[in-house]
């Protein structure tokens, strides 16, 4: 085999490119490793949180700092007990919310503690009516204790409905408690509780059908899920492909070093043309 075209320019450049490619599959692969570690450990953390005992919401969330702070993140998915009453007028709904199959929306409504201030609850999921809308029942009258766990405030990405900046909406794109402490005359922590129990219990909270859509239900939302992600098959599939390409390049290299040589012209035989020259 002759390897002098892979010493030209041309596959000189080829060579570079493809080097550049297999380290980036490569680095992309141990970027889903990381990613995959970090989930697990935010796991492991959210488990660890959720077996801890559940205290009163005013001892973990703390009301000065700030949404989306580091002082919030630290209480995140704790278990916590609020008692108050709940601020029925200000009862909101995020729609574009799904639950076993069935579209609808979650219900939020703010519950006012001993000391003014208020923490947000989201009540569950309601479906839409034969109509198509979203009728929310009222939460129970008088004080009502609640246990849930605690989570954090949601915030528009890249994409997604923006809400109005003013005036007082029944329908929010997200759980924004910035945007709805911008409505309401109370102080609101800075996290939410997800509904797990509450004493009395939510009106309508058994017999309906969720996932038909019944609108008369009110369906307690479960914990967020704890899955790994896909960071391990994406991480298999970047080495997969580091793998065919770094391969494949060298069977074409060796093939092209194959076809090279037999281009190549016959070395003449010089010795024995001097021999017959001799006789």
């Amino acid at each position: 085999m002759s390897w002098r075209f892979a010493r030209t320019l041309k596959w000189i450049v080829r060579h570079i490119l493809v080097a550049l490619l297999v380290v980036t599959m490569v680095q992309l692969g141990f970027w889903q490793l990381r990613r995959l570690d970090e989930k697990r450990d935010h796991n492991a953390l959210v488990e660890a949180r959720q077996v801890e005992p559940a205290e009163p919401v005013e001892d973990v969330v703390p009301a000065s700092a700030e949404v989306g702070s580091d002082e919030v993140d630290a209480v995140l998915y704790r278990r916590v007990t609020a008692t108050g009453r709940y601020a029925v007028d200000d009862t909101f709904v995020v729609e574009n919310r799904s639950l076993n199959g069935a579209s609808g929306a979650w219900v939020l409504t703010p519950l006012v503690l001993d000391d003014g201030r208020a923490v947000l609850v989201n009540r569950g999921f309601i479906g839409y009516d034969v109509e198509g809308d979203i009728v929310p029942p009222d939460p129970p009258a008088g004080q009502v204790s609640v246990t849930g766990l605690v989570l954090p405030s949601q915030h528009r990405g890249s994409f997604g409905a923006t809400d109005p900046g003013e005036g007082k909406l029944a329908v929010l794109a997200r759980v924004d408690l910035e945007r709805l402490a911008a409505q309401v005359h109370y102080e609101v922590l800075p996290a939410y509780v997800q509904l797990g129990e509450s004493d009395p219990p939510e009106p309508a909270a058994v017999g309906g059908n969720a996932a038909a859509g019944d609108a008369a239900t009110l369906v307690p939302l479960d914990p967020p899920e704890l899955d790994e992600g896909p960071h391990l098959g994406y991480a298999v599939q970047w080495f997969i492909f580091t793998t065919i390409a770094g391969g494949g390049y060298l069977l074409l290299l060796r093939k092209m070093a194959k076809e090279e040589a037999r281009r190549a012209p016959a070395k003449p035989d010089v010795a024995g043309r001097l021999e017959g020259v001799g006789e």
